[in-house]
């Protein structure tokens, strides 16, 4: 007999979500089998079965958050009515330390004239507090709260995502009436606040947001309330881009098998202008800047479940035709959610393209920890004065850098974007820059 555990999935990934189970009780599984599919904050993983048996036991369920290590099923060996057999007899999981309950009272509620009775009716009571193992809350949340006496379903979250932390208990702890042997039940889904209120009659539907959509929206207010965040604009003619891919882009595909796109003269230019300006590709760690004298570029990619940022290791090393070869391959893994962490790990500056949408002009976030993120938009045809007497229509292209001021001066953000301008528009210059 052995247990499904949830495996280590990175340093920087604690816990994650069970999507959906691909197996029920009783069910015959061979070794390497997938079991279910864990959803994290970066990408889903399936866990394998480590060797044959049957399903015993399912100990947590869809939509349950699970811990690094925890037991989420039970492998019984053998097969049909055996199996079946040494799971009856086997001894009862412990329960997960999610679902684990928190002492029922304070110490002054304890029984304390050895009545038995009483000692029952308090480990009841304890037993039955509802809604413990729904509550998502960190490792020192729980211990402080089952130091306190306190139950989770109490505990008020000010995360926007509704984890519990340890200074949620602490809050609680001050403000809150000693809690009773028995706490208040949970509110139930259905109460809402008032504002959150459609008006009678007026057809609505809730969704719970997924795990990375929740994560994305914390990570992008985390990164505009801890950064100086400032955008800069600028603009750039695609005339020579255009005219370098009308009259090379079949040969390159025939010689390379990929397509000369836009991406690769961006990834060059952003590459040449971070040598030339390094604190673009930098990042804060406390009271220190650390330079980076690498440049692994993330180039954002839209998914189904949301906003990913694979990255392109070593660009400056590569050429047009690896650049292309590895941004299409990441983009394939991306959109059939095949990503691994390590394909998504680091980055030292972000592209993103608004412009295979529609973007004409955007702001972008930064991808934090980095201090840059280019944004690209659409190429639009538009009259531009070419000297005093004429004007002509050039394909042009608006472009954004956003930037933490706190490390780079404006002075240097605009320098940086013009750098990119000049290199895009003299695409001969990127095989010497970029």
């Amino acid at each position: 007999m052995s247990e499904i555990r949830v495996p280590a999935m990175g340093e920087s990934i604690t816990e994650g979500t069970i999507s959906r189970w691909l197996v029920k009780e009783g069910d015959q599984v061979g070794q390497g089998d997938v079991l279910l599919e864990l959803e994290t904050d970066k990408v889903n993983l399936e866990i394998s079965a480590d060797e044959s048996g049957v399903i015993a036991q399912i100990l947590r369920q869809e939509g349950d958050t699970v811990e690094i290590g925890e037991a989420v099923g039970v492998i019984a060996a053998g097969s049909g009515a055996a199996a079946e057999t040494a799971a009856a007899q086997a001894p009862a999981v412990p329960a997960p330390p999610s679902a684990e309950a928190p002492a029922a009272v304070a110490p002054t509620a304890a029984p304390v004239n050895g009545d038995d009775a009483t000692l029952k009716n308090t480990k009841s009571e304890a037993a039955a507090e509802p809604g413990e193992s729904q509550h998502t809350a960190s490792p020192a949340a729980r211990k402080l709260a089952r130091e306190r006496g306190i139950g989770l379903g109490q505990v008020q979250s000010n995360d926007p995502i509704g984890r519990i932390y340890s200074n949620d208990v602490k809050t609680h702890g001050t403000t809150a009436q000693a809690p009773a042997a028995a706490p208040a039940p949970k509110p139930t889904p259905s109460a809402a606040p008032a504002a959150a209120k459609a008006p009678e009659g007026k057809p609505v539907e809730r969704q719970k947001m997924s795990r990375r959509r929740a994560t994305i929206a914390k990570r992008l207010v985390e990164a505009q309330h801890t950064a100086a965040m400032l955008t800069t604009f600028n603009e750039v003619d695609m005339t020579a881009i255009l005219d370098v891919r009308k009259r090379r882009k079949d040969k390159f595909k025939e010689k390379h098998d990929v397509g000369l796109g836009f991406m690769s003269f961006f990834t060059k230019a952003v590459v040449g202008a971070l040598k030339k300006f390094p604190m673009l590709n930098a990042e804060i760690d406390g009271d220190e800047i650390v330079l980076k004298k690498f440049y692994d570029i993330g180039i954002a990619v839209s998914a189904p479940e949301g906003l990913v940022v694979p990255v392109v290791r070593d660009a400056e090393r590569l050429g047009f035709a690896e650049i292309e070869k590895s941004i299409a391959n990441l983009a394939s893994k991306a959109r059939s959610n095949s990503l691994s962490l390590a394909d998504l790990q680091g980055g030292t500056f972000t592209i993103t393209n608004g412009g295979i949408f529609g973007s004409l002009l955007s702001t972008p976030i930064l991808n934090t920890p980095q201090v840059g993120i280019l944004g690209m938009h659409k190429i639009q045809i538009r009259p531009v004065a070419i000297d005093e007497t004429r004007m002509e229509n050039r394909p042009m292209m608006y472009i954004a850098l956003s930037y933490d001021h706190r490390i780079i001066d404006g002075s240097e953000a605009v320098r940086f974007l013009v750098t990119i301008k000049e290199l895009l528009e003299d695409p001969e210059s990127l095989l010497l820059e970029g």
